[in-house]
């Protein structure tokens, strides 16, 4: 079943969004205005209806007569404005399925049509700028699909043995290759290189005979079109001859240029996997080396084969560039199995990333490899899928073509390949279609662009219409009396002719200068914008647009060059303009009265900084700001408070009086033996009180007393004194005469301590071990005692041990002496 929308469907759903009015959401633009992020109308500064719709999706264009509010705008703003419905132009894109042929299996298989493989086959998508279009694609490999292979050769003398072993496995290759399709055929051609100097010996014998029992050299020839023989393939292999020259390069390229080009003399079917299976030894000459033997002419990529398959040009053209060998490859829709030895597969590996559906495999010395590399080469190239498609360059920057599938998985991704694929896989591919914007040029406003997978001649065409105007664009009534006679009146405005200009072609340029009028609308003298880009120059005279936010009018461009408006001043807090205690003239907020500040934020009234009772406005210590006091502060000092009436960083009474308690009671600190320390007269004394000294501080918090103390650094000791009153009040301070210091530490015992203490843990340790020693060797000691009492040994005789003596016995003894 097909998931493509239809444009019966389509229409459906448009209608629905205009009516739930979400597309213009979808699709509207956002600014940042205040710090606050405002919804924004892209249809309102558009002019001609083909602008409008193309300005956005959503944006569509009232054709009326007589209409006077934006005729660009979201379609339900029209309606609301009262535009008919009839002449709103609102082009809607379109999906339309032209062929949409079903997969081949077997039971629908006709041997008398070309299998599909890849549905749909044509479809027509009609788009407008910034939308897009999806759609299913849907890949089967057929079952017994056509294969044709065709076997290049390299037949320079180092492939003698390789030759040889082709001729004797021609049936095998026909064999495997039937396993995968019955419909299977082969050919074969071989190449050297180009027969001039210094690819070949020119030398009159060499050019007849370069080695023993060889061929003359030659650039390529085939031998055998495709055919379904297996027997004369192996026959022609047999009888063709192995030829040689100078360098180590061939010319591989020649051959593969014209067995790919050749299709008539080759014999590629339409509609079949098409494999060039190119065979060799050695590297490859490429275009360029041409010039090393004088030949400068470029290849031209055509077909030069004569009635005999061999190549006519291979001394006048150039060899082919590898952009060359990989455009012809993607236009003939021919995969290359490079087949090479182990000692150029890195040259072969490099290549292939440069030539589309190209793959390589390591070829034995005498190539007896041959057949299972190539089914292990062609398994590789059918199990993998990749979807390419052949729109220009030039239109990358107004199409994007995106595939997405799941492949063998459940999970969606965006990939235009899938891998590990099987005879009969069905593969789903969701291809999206997005029209970024139209071409200036309106001839590329209709493409057509394919879809095929890599190698293969399977399709998909389609037809993209960019919908970049309105079809009321294509009428009009010229020398309309509502453009004064001047002008073609279409899509509700006036398009003015060579003479005249303005909104009613009411201005006329053999009156007046058309470039002046416009030079009359510009700001600045270099400025490329009219009227700022915010309006419409009417003979010489701007007419400013307007701010739309959200579909509502929210302000207006005003000025000479529609340079000011009145809606971009600095916003409160609650985000009204200007606080709404003001008004926004050209982009300054001009305050009510009793109100300052960027955005009228601030009251006037500085009765709020005073404390009751005081002159000064926070204290003296700051400066009113907005009904609030704001500190002043330095590096020592810092204000805070309402009235900024509290100092924390001040220094406190204690520290102020402190040296002076310490120089003239104790005689110690920074103003010892200073005169400063008894100058109690002077203006800026700074000991300017009496210090009454007594044994004993005694402090009455409740009369208003303060205790200080302090640490003297002079020895450590604390002291203490207290203090009443002010310096304008009367300040005394009373001291003791004692300090408390700190009992000094005995080091020398300390040390001695630690040491001893340390000796004793040592020996309190061997002691310890020493113990654990002694008790553990006692019960080795009495387990050894033990079991030495409890073992027992037998007393049996050694049967087989003899002593050291032997006694013999004389017969004729008698015992007699």
């Amino acid at each position: 079943m097909r998931s493509a929308i239809r444009p019966s469907y389509l229409s459906i759903i448009l209608i629905i969004l205009l009516q739930l009015d979400l597309i213009h959401v979808l699709n509207a633009q956002y600014t940042q205005i205040g710090g606050k992020t405002i919804l924004t109308n892209p249809c309102h500064t558009q002019s001609s209806c083909g602008t409008c719709i193309t300005a956005s999706d959503a944006c569509v264009w009232c054709a009326a007569d007589n209409f006077t509010e934006s005729r660009c705008d979201y379609s339900n703003n029209l309606s609301r404005n009262g535009c008919p419905q009839d002449a709103i132009q609102n082009p809607l894109n379109q999906f339309i399925t032209r062929s949409d042929k079903k997969l081949s299996n077997k039971s629908n298989l006709n041997p008398n049509e070309d299998p599909i493989q890849l549905t749909p086959q044509h479809v027509t998508v009609r788009l407008r700028p910034h939308s897009s279009q999806t759609f299913n694609l849907q890949f089967k490999q057929a079952v017994d699909y056509p294969v044709d292979l065709y076997y290049l050769m390299d037949l320079s003398k180092s492939m003698e043995d390789d030759k040889e072993n082709l001729s004797k496995l021609g049936n095998e290759i026909s064999k495997q290759m039937q396993k995968i399709t019955s419909n299977f055929r082969l050919g074969f051609g071989s190449f050297v290189d180009k027969v001039v100097m210094p690819y070949v010996n020119t030398v009159p014998e060499k050019l007849n005979a370069p080695c023993t029992d060889c061929a003359a050299p030659y650039g390529f020839i085939n031998h055998m079109a495709l055919d379904t023989n297996a027997d004369h393939f192996s026959e022609r292999v047999n009888k063709t001859r192995i030829s040689g020259n100078l360098d180590a390069p061939e010319g591989g390229f020649d051959g593969i240029m014209q067995a790919v080009v050749c299709g008539d003399h080759i014999g590629w079917r339409k509609h079949s996997r098409r494999l060039l299976l190119f065979s060799t030894d050695s590297s490859f000459h490429y275009a360029g080396d041409g010039k090393l033997g004088g030949i400068v002419k470029p290849n031209d990529g055509y077909c030069h084969l004569d009635k005999n398959g061999k190549y006519t040009e291979s001394e006048t053209q150039d060899y082919p560039s590898v952009s060359q060998i990989n455009a012809k490859v993607k236009e003939h829709a021919v995969n290359i199995i490079f087949a090479v030895t182990e000692n150029q597969s890195d040259t072969y590996r490099e290549l292939i990333k440069l030539v589309e559906g190209s793959t390589t495999g390591t070829l034995k010395n005498d190539s007896s490899n041959i057949v299972e590399l190539i089914r292990a080469e062609y398994d590789k190239i059918t199990s993998n899928l990749e979807l390419k498609h052949d729109m220009k360059k030039s239109l990358a920057d107004y199409v994007k073509i995106k595939f997405y599938s799941k492949c063998l998985s459940n999970k969606s991704i965006e990939t235009d390949s899938c891998s590990g694929l099987r005879l009969g896989t069905l593969i789903d591919f969701t291809v999206k279609l997005e029209l970024l914007k139209c071409p200036e040029n309106p001839h590329e406003w209709n493409q057509t662009i394919r879809i095929r997978p890599v190698g293969l001649h399977d399709e998909l065409v389609i037809d993209l219409q960019m919908l970049c105007d309105c079809d009321c664009e294509h009428s009009g009534e010229p020398f309309s009396g509502k453009c004064n006679g001047a002008g073609k009146y279409q899509c509700g405005i006036c398009i003015c002719g060579n003479e005249s200009y303005g909104k009613n072609c009411e201005c006329k340029k053999n009156e007046s200068n058309p470039l002046l009028q416009e030079e009359k609308c510009k700001r600045f003298k270099n400025d490329t914008r009219v009227c700022s880009g915010r309006g419409q120059c009417r003979c010489g005279t701007c007419d400013c647009n307007s701010k739309y936010h959200d579909n509502v009018e929210i302000g207006k461009y005003d000025g000479m060059f529609c340079e000011c408006d009145n809606f971009s001043c600095p916003r409160g807090k609650d985000g009204e303009i200007c606080s709404g205690r003001g008004e926004c003239i050209c982009g300054v907020c001009k305050c009510d009265p009793n109100f300052i500040g960027e955005d009228c934020s601030c009251s006037a009234n500085k009765d709020s900084c005073r404390r009751e009772g005081d002159t000064e406005l926070c204290s003296g210590r700051g400066e009113c700001i907005c009904g609030v006091c704001k500190c002043a502060s330095t590096d020592q000092l810092y204000y805070s408070g309402a009235f900024c009436e509290d100092c924390p960083s001040c220094p406190s009474p204690c520290q102020l009086y402190r040296d002076c308690v310490r120089c003239r009671v104790f005689n110690t600190g920074p103003l010892k033996d200073s005169i400063k320390c008894n100058d109690t007269t002077s203006i800026d004394a700074e000991c300017f009180f009496d210090v009454t000294v007594v044994d004993e501080i005694d402090v009455n918090e409740n009369v208003g007393e303060k205790l200080c103390e302090f640490i003297d650094d002079a020895d450590d000791c604390r002291y203490r004194f207290k203090y009443l009153g002010t310096k304008d009040t009367g300040l005394t301070v009373t001291a003791s005469r004692h300090k408390e210091c700190p009992k000094k530490v005995n080091i020398l015992a300390i040390v001695l301590g630690v040491i001893a203490g340390i000796v004793l843990v040592g020996l309190a340790l061997l002691l310890i071990w020493r113990l654990l020693v002694s008790i553990h060797d006692r019960r080795e000691y009495a387990r050894f005692e033990k079991e030495r009492q409890l073992a027992k040994w037998e007393g049996g005789e050694n049967p087989i041990y003899k002593q050291a003596t032997t006694t013999f016995k004389n017969p004729t003894y008698g015992g007699k002496h």
